[in-house]
């Protein structure tokens, strides 16, 4: 496995910004075109609490909510797991195979220390 291209640690950054986004717009396409209702009944004991809630999408709004909420908890998911795997990367031993390279952009080149 020697290779000349250096070892990049997974981000899962993106993927979390983009599941967030994707849960938000497929549950607000759903509760934006639904119709229903909701209540909260506290009571003593806590074992009388109750939390009801009914709502109803029709349409192209209920498959695309439903579609991009699915989207969004398997990109949920895939970068629970990539963060995951990203920190089980940085336990291990940095090699120079593992070593992890910095880009610095042009402009910035002058104030990099040299070593």
């Amino acid at each position: 496995m020697n290779s000349d291209r250096p070892l990049t640690i997974l981000r899962s950054d993106r993927p979390l910004i983009l599941s967030v986004l994707l849960l938000a717009a497929g549950i607000g396409i759903i509760f934006e075109y639904g119709n229903g209702t909701g209540s909260f009944n506290a009571s003593f004991p806590m074992a009388g609490a109750s939390v009801q809630a009914a709502i109803t999408t029709y349409g192209p709004a209920a498959m695309g909510g439903l579609a991009l909420t699915a989207l969004g908890v398997l990109l949920l998911a895939w970068s629970f797991l990539a963060a995951i795997v990203g920190q089980i990367q940085v336990l291990g031993p940095v090699t120079r195979e593992r070593e992890v390279v910095r880009i610095v952009p042009e402009h910035d080149k002058e104030w990099v220390a040299k070593s």
